[in-house]
């Protein structure tokens, strides 16, 4: 059940429109998250605040309210929670907001190139990354003025944002328009514009933002983070900021859709004789049964021992045979393989070792 929005703003359930946005106001200087940096809890309460205000502030809504019984939920409600921009200034100002006569216009989209590793990838994880963007100015609330400043009438081009110049020639009167070079065609200056953020309403800040990584995710997956883009301007929504996926080398497997693949290397008498032999796997060291007479370049598989998907299910581990023959024998082992050899009926012509293997072996 939702929280009671009177109860949110403190007020009475008979309170006036003037209590409300009194009460808003003031709970809005409190708790807007450009005042409480360091509370992690002041953004979703300040959301809570303006949903509440969003409802009790408009008598249409705030009649339906009511008539609910105070348990219409806000995802449900056909209400819009947009911040309202005016009531905001006001607050922090104890003015009206200055006239901008400018439509809302929603932030900037941002992309953010986050490397996981295949662990992380394969159980998922919660990550947080620092993204510098722009935030709507806390010295103007985002109206680019000063208290008492805002957007008035170009004085050089009053307003039209075109400049005429006439002249006449010897072949006429010319009569040339150009694009008033104060007000760049808007046909508005700003007045008294803010000393923070240079009349731009927005400021350059680093934020850190938490990325949720899905379990089974892949690389080059975009992950949408919704409204920790840009801030809008004059009271528009923030953007979205979108989390590409890489993943980072592994240093022991190779990934293929929810497929791992490894090497694994066997001594040429495991691979005659079958072994069983520890592999390394996402969740750690296991056994894996090696068939006798296994070849160079076939696979084992361990199953269920890959990556799992977005729906959590689960591909293989496959491991490629390597086969190591060793370099340097001793006596003994030699005349063992030359016996071996004899007893499959191979003619093998043993090679002469060079002097620094036979020197090796005697030091060894």
């Amino acid at each position: 059940m939702a929280r009671d929005y009177y109860e949110i703003l403190n007020v009475p359930p008979d309170a006036s429109l003037e209590e409300i946005k009194a009460a808003y106001r003031r709970l809005a200087r409190e708790y807007h998250p450009d005042v409480r940096k360091d509370d992690p809890l002041a953004e979703e309460r300040f959301k809570e605040i303006n949903e509440a205000y969003q409802v009790l502030s408009d008598p249409q809504k705030r009649a339906e309210y009511d008539r609910a019984g105070r348990r219409v939920s806000p995802a449900a409600g056909p209400f819009d929670f947009r911040s309202p921009f005016e009531e905001l200034f006001e607050a922090f100002f104890g003015g009206p907001a200055p006239r901008t006569e400018q439509a809302p216009q929603r932030g900037a989209d941002l992309r953010y190139d986050l490397e996981v590793t295949l662990e992380e990838a394969a159980s998922g994880a919660e990550r947080t990354v620092e993204v510098t963007r722009l935030e709507t100015c806390p010295s103007c609330f985002g109206t680019g003025a000063e208290r008492g400043g805002g957007l008035r009438e170009c004085p050089s081009c009053r307003g039209s944002g075109q400049l005429r110049y006439s002249r006449r020639t010897a072949f006429g009167h010319f009569t040339q328009i150009t694009t008033c070079p104060r007000c760049g065609g808007e046909g508005r200056v700003l007045v008294n514009p803010c000393g923070r953020c240079e009349g731009a309403g927005r400021v350059q800040a680093q934020r850190t933002v938490t990325v949720r990584i899905p379990v089974g995710v892949e690389d080059g997956t975009t992950l949408r983070v919704a409204g920790e883009g840009e801030a809008g301007l004059y009271g528009g929504a923030r953007g979205d900021l979108y989390v590409v996926v890489r993943l980072a080398p592994h240093p022991v497997f190779r990934r293929k859709g929810k497929d791992l693949y490894a090497d694994l290397t066997l001594s040429m008498v495991q691979a005659a004789l079958g072994d069983e032999v520890e592999v390394p796997t996402l969740e750690g060291p296991e056994r894996l049964a090696v068939p006798a007479g296994v070849q160079p370049g076939e696979v084992v598989t361990l199953k269920g021992r890959g990556m799992p998907d977005l729906q959590g299910r689960r591909g293989d581990l496959h491991f490629r045979v390597k086969v190591e023959v060793p370099r340097h024998l001793t006596g003994e082992q030699r005349r063992l393989l030359v016996e071996l050899a004899r007893s499959m009926g191979l003619q093998v012509k043993p090679q002469r070792r060079r002097l620094s293997d036979r020197v090796k072996d005697l030091l060894s």
